[in-house]
């Protein structure tokens, strides 16, 4: 695609953003800033092939040191759950008009940002609704990338708390991975010169989000309440626009 220099540096301010909630959170950073790509102009088949080679780059750098503090074990069985319905997420992706998966990732935002705002956590006290989050969030992951709230409410259950962001990181470079091959096989065609270019942009919020993680996840409840009530702005007059045009 070809950008102003208005818009380049608004997605550069978006890759920032990226940047910072997926280290900053450990989960979330396509989530938060998908939408906002969207606005920008392009389908969400050629903003979600950067977002996962950016996942892939990060997430190695966070995990080169760090490979013992992950639940191994957990990952395994999860991964029974997760990956079916991400590989049948991925075909919807590649097969359904650009216009139903715009309107699916603007309502699943929807639906994140009026969790924050509200503080109503998504939580699971049973294995059943467990599985279901897991489907849920692997289907959703494989479609757009934005399944981790879904995933994270069951994780947050089983694997300890220092362990949960290399967990995390573990199990986003292995369904990113699935999605990035899936991508070539068939064909997609990957900016791949554009997404080395933002890299070093979103390596700054890569660095600010490790240095306040520990902060943000002691309070993440007033962060989530202030990102939720943008993010229900922002898509809703993203399904807005999309609507009257």
């Amino acid at each position: 695609m070809n950008f102003d220099n208005t818009t380049l540096v608004l997605v550069g301010l978006i890759f920032i953003w990226t940047g910072f909630v997926r280290t900053g959170l450990g989960f979330g950073g396509a989530a938060l800033g998908l939408p906002l790509m969207l606005l920008i102009g392009g389908s969400p088949v050629y903003w979600l092939p950067i977002i996962g080679i950016h996942l892939l780059f990060f997430s190695s750098l966070t995990l080169f040191r760090s490979l013992k503090q992950v639940d191994w074990s957990y990952l395994r069985h999860s991964l029974l759950w997760i990956i079916p319905p991400t590989l049948i997420g991925v075909a919807g992706l590649l097969s359904l008009p650009d216009d139903v998966i715009i309107v699916f990732i603007y309502s699943i935002t929807i639906f994140y940002a009026i969790t924050w705002i509200f503080n109503t956590k998504i939580t699971s006290h049973s294995p059943w609704v467990d599985k279901l989050l897991l489907i849920l969030g692997g289907y959703i992951a494989g479609t757009s990338l934005t399944g981790a709230p879904l995933i994270v409410a069951v994780y947050m259950r089983y694997v300890a708390k220092e362990c949960l962001r290399n967990t995390l990181f573990v199990l986003w470079f292995i369904l990113v991975s699935i999605k990035m091959s899936t991508f070539i096989m068939v064909g997609v065609s990957i900016d791949w010169l554009f997404s080395l270019y933002l890299i070093p942009v979103a390596a700054i919020g890569h660095v600010l989000g490790t240095r306040v993680h520990q902060k943000i996840t002691n309070n993440d409840q007033v962060f989530k309440q202030w990102v939720g009530g943008a993010l229900f702005i922002i898509s809703s007059f993203g399904l807005l626009k999309l609507f009257l045009s």
